[in-house]
């Protein structure tokens, strides 16, 4: 059985939750013009918002960002900047929401002997470019150099045929391997895989998951066996059925996964419901089947201020990874008398956009 399961904002592929260096920070920057000249109140107002979230592990940082207008979904961009041992590495990923490849571009340096060394290789379209570049200096003698490959005449370049990347580390709980695939002509599939998922419902039962993501699909696969732990941030939604689908043991059916942890002064939750009937936390009352969410939890950091950030997910949507919604909210309490608050929601399947403002006051 395979069943979509999106991790959202957890692309990014090299996320860990379990370290002793780790924040999670982002950047929600929003823009309205209103036009009071405009008789249709759709055409007076222009709205830009651009959603960024980095999160930082020891040496690495991971970025997704989000750009929004009053269209819709308009741009989805994801970089990491990092050290491995003596080596920086940066990889940016531009993904466009009508689940088509943008660009990669992914370059590494390295000083050697005294000399500064680079490679930069980018994917475009149906073209590859790779560029080696070393400087130095010697004897009072400065050394460029820079070494082009590719060029736009032919469909892979020099010839460029498969580019992967393999990861591994841990995510709150649960200890996660990657696998990043590029091909000719783009982005191929990002694959995440995970083993020893543990319920005390279940005591029994130990679950590892797979999921898989192209520009067009998403798949998960579960696959039970009877040796297990306790996990303390996963939880599972578990029905008594007959049916096999989506996931049973004889009578007993799995509807639903969900993950939160606190990372810092945020609160990261995922929820996967595939089960009928009503849906639980975020999902309730919802048509979407899944929801990745960031909240804060820490008034003492934050002072008196709060937000919240959730992307749902239909089961055959039209936009990149079946992405359908966008949900996202504030509040801040300017005094004890008076608290501003404002959303912005908005349906990437039909192009509908609903920002809100209210106003809490108290005497």
């Amino acid at each position: 059985m395979k069943r979509g399961l999106v991790l959202g904002l957890l692309l990014l592929l090299g996320i860990g939750c379990i370290a002793s260096a780790q924040s999670l920070e982002g950047r929600w920057i929003l823009d309205i013009e209103i036009n009071p000249q405009e008789v249709v109140f759709a055409d007076a107002i222009d709205l830009d918002t651009v959603i960024s979230v980095s999160y930082t592990i020891s040496s690495w940082t991971f970025t997704s960002q989000t750009a929004l207008d009053q269209d819709g979904w308009v741009d989805q961009d994801f970089s990491t900047t990092g050290l491995l041992g003596s080596f920086t590495l940066t990889s940016a990923l531009d993904l466009n929401p009508d689940a088509t490849f943008g660009s990669w571009t992914t370059t590494v340096g390295t000083t050697f002997a005294g000399a500064v060394l680079g490679l930069e290789l980018v994917l475009q379209g149906n073209d590859t470019f790779l560029t080696l570049t070393g400087s130095g200096v010697s004897a009072g003698v400065s050394i460029d150099i820079d070494i082009e490959f590719g060029d736009d005449d032919e469909e892979c370049d020099f010839p460029f045929s498969e580019f992967s990347i393999g990861l591994d580390f841990a995510f709150c709980c649960a200890e996660v391997s990657a696998d990043v695939v590029f091909g000719c002509d783009g982005f191929d599939h990002i694959t995440l895989a995970t083993s020893g998922i543990t319920t005390s419902l279940l005591p029994w039962l130990s679950i590892a998951g797979q999921l898989t993501y192209t520009l067009q699909t998403k798949s998960l696969t579960l696959s039970p066996s009877f040796d297990f732990g306790t996990v303390t941030c996963i939880d599972f939604y578990v029905s008594v059925a007959t049916g096999s689908d989506p996931l049973s043991f004889g009578d007993i059916s799995i509807d639903g996964i969900e993950l939160s942890c606190d990372v810092g002064v945020v609160t990261f939750t995922g929820l996967s419901y595939w089960g009928a009937g009503g849906k639980p936390g975020l999902l309730a009352g919802k048509e979407y089947w899944e929801v990745y969410a960031i909240s804060s939890n820490d008034d003492a950091c934050c002072g008196p201020f709060s937000f919240d950030v959730g992307i749902y997910f239909l089961e055959n949507g039209l936009k990149l990874f079946d992405i359908s919604f966008f949900d996202l909210n504030m509040s801040i309490e300017i005094s004890h008398q008076f608290t501003f608050d404002m959303g912005l929601e908005v349906d990437v399947e039909i192009g509908a956009t609903i920002w809100t403002l209210g106003f809490d006051i108290e005497w």
